[in-house]
């Protein structure tokens, strides 16, 4: 049941149940709830589909819905969008954003792109729309490394916009990419002192690390990849225990799926003095809420709109990442 406060902000009307609603509306409305393994595990249990991004939006162009509701943050509805746009899409808070996405604008992107003729533009999923735009092809931290070698070894490319996860594909593959200097806030805070203390306390431990961490904790990880590939590993190994550097939410889902396996999340680096949380989360993904749903299933808003000539360009990358990969 809701909490008086929430019926005292104008929110709802009256007491509900919160999961029991959502699927009924989703029953109701031809919907399906996409939720990224960074929310929170109350949010991933009601939802459809859990995943990565891209793979969620892709799950959700393959279904007969009419709405979308992509519980993630704002560049993960605009690629709903593309892939599906007949569709109506909804975000739960509009005001959810990506510190990585942020990172790269698409005017100075194309300024960038001024400045270095001859170069083709790979782009990280975590983008704009616009940026996606003004892209030759996407990537995802799963199919980065399968993606750039398909490039002749003398292209001359621009990857953006995480640095970290360019840094990695050079170092793995010998490039020389070009590379764009925007970041991740969270995987940006795991340091390798955390890692090695956790280490010290449980020397049996595998890490796990996500790609867009920095280039020294990646070097202490046992696994490399993308929050999929990092689940997968950990599903095929139990029995095994593992620290964590990447977003807690994943937790949830390691968790369901691994019941018997010991995860220990990496906390988040913290300055002399302050005192630190045990998880290292996104707080734009956290502003997704079950109540935040409910209203937008409820009143179909807000919804999430491409400008048409934004969406002719930017979907051409994803397509031709598909063809690559």
């Amino acid at each position: 049941m809701l909490k008086k406060e929430w019926i005292e902000q104008g929110y709802i009307d009256e007491p509900v149940d919160l999961k029991a609603e959502i699927r009924r509306f989703c029953e109701e409305k031809q919907a399906v709830v996409l939720a990224h393994y960074y929310t929170t595990g109350d949010i991933q249990e009601v939802a459809d589909f859990i995943g990565d991004s891209l793979a969620l939006a892709r799950k959700a162009a393959q279904t007969d819905a009419r709405i979308i509701v992509m519980a993630g943050v704002h560049f993960m509805a605009e690629t709903c969008k593309l892939l599906s746009p007949d569709k109506l899409v909804l975000c739960p808070d509009l005001n959810a954003g990506c510190s990585l996405a942020d990172s790269c604008r698409a005017d100075d992107l194309r300024k960038f792109k001024d400045e270095h003729p001859g170069y083709k533009v790979v782009s990280y999923v975590n983008t704009t729309a616009a940026v996606k735009a003004l892209t030759d092809v996407v990537v995802t931290s799963g199919n980065a490394k399968q993606i750039i070698a398909t490039f002749p070894k003398d292209e001359k490319i621009i990857f953006g916009p995480d640095y970290n996860l360019g840094s990695y594909i050079n170092a793995v593959t010998g490039r020389q990419m070009l590379l764009w200097q925007g970041g991740c806030h969270v995987h940006e805070r795991f340091s390798v002192e955390a890692i090695l203390e956790l280490k010290r306390e449980h020397p049996e431990a595998l890490v796990l690390a996500h790609p867009e961490c920095k280039g020294p904790v990646l070097r202490v990880a046992d696994v490399v990849g993308s929050t999929a590939v990092l689940l997968k590993y950990a599903v095929e190994h139990p029995g095994e225990s593992f620290i964590v550097a990447t977003e807690a939410g994943i937790l949830h889902e390691m968790e369901r799926q691994c019941p018997t396996t010991q995860f220990y999340p990496v906390p988040p680096e913290v300055s002399e003095g302050t005192i630190g949380c045990h998880c290292n989360e996104c707080q734009y993904m956290k502003m997704n809420t079950l109540l935040k749903i409910y209203n937008c299933l409820k009143y179909e808003w807000p919804t999430v709109e491409v400008d048409p000539a934004i969406a002719a360009e930017a979907v051409k990358p994803i397509e031709r990442m598909l063809e690559l990969s």
